[in-house]
C-alpha cells in the first residue's frame, strides 16, 4: 500500500446505499488505499449516511457526532450530504468532505484533495449517475448473497418521500450490463441475488420507453445462480407477463416485496398514490392464483395525516383479509421539503405507536400460522453463519429475505455460503428450526 492513508467505512441505511459503500471500498482499494474495518486505526472514516426519516437521520448524526469525538477525520456521504450539505460543513469541523448521493464514484479523488489539506464539497445538485458493471466493487455482505441495483432514483413523488429530492429520477440499467454482472457475482459463488432500486416494477421506462422487468428475469434465468430475489415490486407493474416470467424462470423465487404503504383509496390520494386504490385488492388475488407458491410482503403506514378510525379500521380488515407472510409497520414520519410535511390533522405520536402495535398484533398470528406450514417440509436453505459456540447454523430459506423476514435455524453440518435441504421440524412466528438432510 505504500504510503496511502488507511480508511474505514461506517455504511449506514437501506441496500441502495450499501451497494453505493460496496462501490467506494472497490475504487479505493483499487486505488492503493488500506481499507480497515476498524475505525479506530483509520485515518479517514467515510460515513455513508441514510436520511430517509427523523429517525436514521438521528442514527446518521450519532455517528458522525461519536467519530468526530474520537477526533476522526470524518467523510460524510450519501442522503444526508445530499440533504443537509452546508449545515454539515458548519456544525462538524471534523468534517474534511461531505459527497453527495450521485458523486460517490469520485470518491478517490475526494481522499487525494482532502490529503492535499483541502475541504471538499462535492454535492450535484440533481444526482445523474449510477454504477455499472465496469465499476470496482468490494461486497460487505455475506458471501452467498449480493445485492444487484438495475436502477437509481425514482420518477414518482408519493407525499410522504423525499427520495427523489435524495437520489434524482429513475435511471435504468440495461438488460445486457445488469446480466454481465449477475454472471460476474455468480463466478464469484453467490448463491442468491438480490434486485433492487426504488421502484423495480418500472425497471427500464426511462431507457426502453416501456418497463422490462419481465425481459430483464427471462435473460436473468440463463444465469447460473440458484435465487434470484426481488426487492420492491410495484403493484401496478405486477403485470400479467412479469407474474408469469415469476413463474417460468426457475431462478426466480416466487417472493414479492410489496410497498403498499395503506389500503384505503383516501389515504392513498393523499399520499399521492391515487393509482393503487384500485389495484390492490385485484392484484394480491391474481398473484395467489398465479402463483400459488408466492411469497407476499407488504410495508405499511400508519398515522399518515388525515388517517380517521374508519380508514385505520379498513387497512386492519385488509391485512386479515390476504394474510401477508410478512408485514413491515412504520409510524408516518413528517419530513421538511415533502408535500404531507404541511398537511392539515397530523397525529399525535401516542396515536400512531398505537396503531402500529395493532397491526403488528394481528399480524404475528398469521405469520406463526404461514411458518407452521413450513413444518414436515424439506427445505433449501442458505447457510449464512455459525455460532462459534453451539456450532449451530442460521441460514434463510426463499421465504425470507435477509435482515427485514426470518431466519432458519439449523442442526447438522453445511458450509456457510451454499444451500443445503433442510427439514423443519419447528416454527414461531419469525423463524424456523431445522435439521440438515444428509442423503
Amino acid at each position: 500500500m505504500g504510503d496511502k492513508a488507511t480508511i474505514a467505512i461506517s455504511h449506514l441505511g437501506c441496500e441502495k446505499n450499501r451497494v453505493d459503500t460496496e462501490h467506494m471500498l472497490g475504487l479505493l482499494v483499487e486505488a492503493g488505499y488500506g481499507v480497515d474495518s476498524n475505525e479506530e486505526l483509520a485515518e479517514y472514516v467515510i460515513v455513508n449516511t441514510c436520511s430517509f426519516i427523523e429517525a436514521a437521520r438521528k442514527e446518521s448524526v450519532r455517528t458522525l457526532v461519536e467519530l468526530a469525538e474520537a477526533d476522526k477525520k470524518i467523510v460524510i456521504t450519501g442522503c444526508m450530504a445530499q440533504h443537509f450539505q452546508e449545515q454539515l460543513l458548519e456544525e462538524l469541523p471534523e468534517a474534511v468532505a461531505v459527497v453527495g448521493s450521485g458523486d460517490y464514484h469520485k470518491i478517490v479523488d475526494v481522499i487525494q484533495q482532502v490529503e492535499q489539506g483541502k475541504r471538499v464539497k462535492l454535492v450535484s445538485s440533481q444526482p445523474t449517475y449510477i454504477a455499472d458493471e465496469t465499476t470496482p466493487r468490494y461486497r460487505t455482505t455475506t458471501e452467498g448473497v449480493a445485492y444487484l441495483r438495475v436502477a437509481e432514483g425514482c420518477d414518482y413523488r408519493c407525499a410522504f418521500c423525499i427520495i427523489p429530492h435524495l437520489r434524482g429520477n429513475q435511471r435504468s440499467r440495461t438488460i445486457e450490463s445488469i446480466v454481465t454482472e449477475a454472471e460476474q457475482l455468480a463466478s464469484q459463488g453467490v448463491q442468491e441475488i438480490i434486485l433492487i432500486s426504488q421502484i423495480t416494477t418500472n425497471y427500464g421506462i426511462d431507457i426502453y420507453g416501456k418497463p422490462k422487468l419481465a425481459e430483464l428475469l427471462r435473460e436473468l434465468g440463463k444465469v447460473k445462480v440458484p435465487w434470484i430475489r426481488i426487492h420492491y415490486a410495484y403493484p401496478t407493474g405486477l403485470t400479467p407477463d412479469v407474474i408469469a416470467a415469476i413463474g417460468e424462470t426457475s431462478n426466480v423465487l416466487p417472493y414479492l416485496d410489496l410497498p403498499l404503504q395503506h389500503s384505503h383509496p383516501d389515504i392513498l390520494r393523499a399520499m399521492n398514490r391515487p393509482w393503487q386504490g384500485r389495484v390492490n385488492d385485484g392484484i394480491i388475488e391474481r398473484i395467489k392464483e398465479t402463483l400459488p407458491e408466492a411469497v407476499l410482503r407488504t410495508t405499511l403506514i400508519v398515522g399518515f395525516p388525515g388517517e380517521t378510525e374508519e380508514h385505520f379500521e379498513h387497512l386492519s380488515q385488509f391485512i386479515q383479509r390476504h394474510e401477508f407472510d410478512h408485514v413491515g409497520v412504520f409510524t408516518f414520519s413528517k419530513e421538511e421539503g415533502t408535500p404531507a410535511y404541511n398537511l392539515p390533522n397530523q397525529l399525535p405520536q401516542f396515536v400512531m405507536d398505537e396503531r402500529r402495535n395493532v397491526i403488528m398484533e394481528l399480524q404475528q398470528p398469521i405469520s406463526l400460522k404461514k411458518n407452521q406450514l413450513e413444518i414436515g417440509k424439506v427445505v433449501d436453505v442458505l447457510i449464512e453463519q455459525e455460532n462459534p459456540v453451539t456450532g449451530q447454523l442460521i441460514g434463510r430459506s426463499g421465504r425470507f429475505s435477509p435482515e427485514v423476514d426470518g431466519q432458519v435455524f439449523v442442526t447438522g453440518e453445511a458450509r456457510l455460503g451454499t444451500i443445503v435441504p433442510v427439514a423443519i421440524q419447528k416454527a414461531d412466528a419469525y423463524d424456523l428450526y431445522g435439521q440438515v438432510v444428509t442423503n
